[in-house]
């Protein structure tokens, strides 16, 4: 693996190191057994701190499998590779910028427009874990817009792309989508498990909206790092979360 690579592997790891740190900023609802065990070991600092490990072994996770096979599928960190002095592609600053903020407004407005059709429908006790788990803006800004794509973006959907094109012989446009589509319903899967905790049964109703709440913005951001690079995906993901904020007087 060629120095600049892992360098930029190193930058992406220490970025979305800041991210999780960020998660300190923020209370993380725990189970009642879970919550009780801990406590009977550890403060409650030390829990959050605790908290930490599964993300940082899935970014480091994220992190290598993205610097061995981003570049073998065409695939690029345009900013950071300038940085370290690999310009091998014609993307712009200006395009990856305004991409990112278009692509953002139109991530948000999609997910404030799932946010209205399915809350009236949504079971109380979810709603109510939605108003007690408040992420900070460091969090939303920092974990969401920059750890969150370095492993469902970087990390998973790199690996995808990788896959198909390896079976393909080629990076076909399919390649890209299966890896865009696969990477996004991953994330909004993963989500299911706190329906289930929350309210035990939930109903399809529940389930399609956490399926697709939590996979429209990937389709956007997966999108926007095919053609545009990852810090595209980045700003995208950030700015989502801008227009969220401004949406929820609306919502609630």
């Amino acid at each position: 693996m060629k120095k600049d690579t892992v360098l930029i592997g190193l930058i992406l790891f220490g970025l979305g190191i800041i991210g999780v740190l960020s998660m300190l900023t923020m209370e993380i609802p725990l189970t009642p057994e879970i919550e009780e065990v801990l406590k009977e070991r550890f403060t409650a600092q030390q829990i959050k701190i605790l908290l930490l490990i599964n993300p940082t072994i899935l970014l480091l996770i994220a992190v290598v499998i993205g610097t061995a096979f981003y570049q073998k599928v065409n695939l690029h960190v345009p900013l950071i590779e300038k940085m370290v002095g690999n310009e091998n592609h014609n993307f712009s600053t200006a395009d990856i910028l305004k991409f990112g903020i278009l692509g953002g407004i139109l991530s948000g407005v999609l997910l404030s427009l799932v946010g209205f059709i399915f809350t009236p429908m949504l079971p109380a006790e979810f709603l109510e874990l939605g108003k007690s788990l408040k992420p900070t803006l460091a969090a939303r800004f920092l974990y969401g817009g920059i750890t969150e794509e370095i492993m469902m973006r970087f990390g998973l959907m790199t690996l995808i792309v990788w896959i198909v094109a390896t079976v393909l012989n080629n990076t076909k446009p399919i390649a890209y989508w299966s890896g865009i589509v696969i990477a996004s319903i991953v994330f909004g899967l993963g989500h299911f498990p706190i329906a289930y905790q929350t309210v035990g049964n939930p109903s399809a109703i529940l389930l399609a909206y956490v399926l697709i709440g939590n996979t429209v913005g990937g389709l956007v951001f997966g999108w926007l790092y095919w053609k545009k690079g990852l810090e595209s995906a980045f700003l995208a993901h950030i700015v989502t979360h801008v227009i969220m904020i401004i949406a929820e007087p609306i919502l609630n």
